[in-house]
């Protein structure tokens, strides 16, 4: 098993746990490391079978950087340090989910290393889909020239939060969907593989999809609420382009602390019981469950 998958396995198995450690590896600092460090960050480490939070930087590296099913190093847009200061514009933000879905997928039931057309295909239309129907709100009030106050609110203000959590799951699940086509690799509790499981794969892809729903959820819910209220006071109703600065600044900075929050809500390892596996892994599941990278 990939070091950093034993390491997931000892220590983030809680959510207080998987938080602390993610508040710890978003340290931006890591996008500056040359491949170069990253490889002799993983020679330090080993095979894993004593990693613990005093490699320090090492181990740092090793979690943010390193794929932990190919063992490819990760493109630095791509890792998870790069979430929140790439994440801006729509159509920037749906292209850049996409290729952070699919860099930070599960490929480890993936023959080839090269990306296949049809692959290609789910992330173009992902990217068009998800931009064009998160401008509907936007679409709908210059269209129809809505002025009503409730409606406006409607739009503005309550439809995109389901909607920024809709699309950010179906992001996640359209470019990732061959995990639940394919399957994913499976472990035992001793960290051997067993098999390739589809039940697996689709439990890796939903439970990402979850998390990133809850991510931009609550980016899209937060920011609207405190406007919402602080519009409803003398200083706001005197300044009203205070409302669009207020609105940015808390966005980014929800979205900062939503980041490591959704990649803990489950287990970087995940795990899935005896009775959810195909028949024929089944057998090898002798303590009730096998293990599974989930991928972020």
């Amino acid at each position: 098993m990939d070091p950093n998958l034993l390491y997931w396995k000892n220590e983030g198995q809680s959510f207080f746990n998987r938080l602390r450690i993610w508040v710890n590896l978003l340290d931006p600092t890591s996008l500056l490391a040359s491949d170069a460090e990253i490889q002799n960050a993983r020679s330090v480490l080993g095979n894993g079978e004593k990693l613990h939070e005093k490699d320090g930087h090492a181990l740092t590296l090793s979690l943010t950087c390193v794929h932990a099913d190919s063992g490819a190093v990760l493109p630095t847009v791509f890792r998870p340090p790069a979430l929140l200061p790439i994440s801006a514009p729509l159509f920037l933000l749906q292209s850049y989910s996409a290729g952070f879905n699919y860099a930070n997928r599960n490929s480890s039931s993936e023959q080839s290393k090269k990306i296949s057309l049809k692959q290609v295909l789910l992330i173009t239309g992902s990217v068009a889909y998800a931009t064009c129907a998160g401008a509907i709100p936007h679409i709908v009030i210059h269209r129809l020239g809505i002025s009503s106050a409730p409606f406006l609110v409607f739009f503005r203000s309550i439809l995109p939060i389901p909607l920024s959590a809709a699309l950010a799951s179906f992001n996640v699940l359209t470019v990732r969907s061959e995990e639940s086509e394919n399957g994913v690799q499976v472990f035992d509790s001793n960290g051997n593989s067993v098999g390739i499981s589809k039940a697996a794969g689709e439990k890796a892809v939903r439970d990402t999809a979850l998390s990133r729903a809850a991510l931009m959820g609550a980016t899209a819910a937060i920011p609207n609420l405190l406007v919402f209220f602080l519009q409803k006071t003398r200083m706001f109703q005197k300044n009203s382009l205070l409302v669009a600065p207020v609105r940015h600044v808390s966005a980014a900075f929800v979205l900062g602390l939503m980041i490591p929050v959704s990649f803990s809500l489950f287990p970087q390892l995940g795990m899935i019981k005896k009775e959810n596996l195909e028949s024929e892994l089944q057998a090898a599941a002798i303590d009730g469950q096998l293990f599974y990278h989930r991928g972020l």
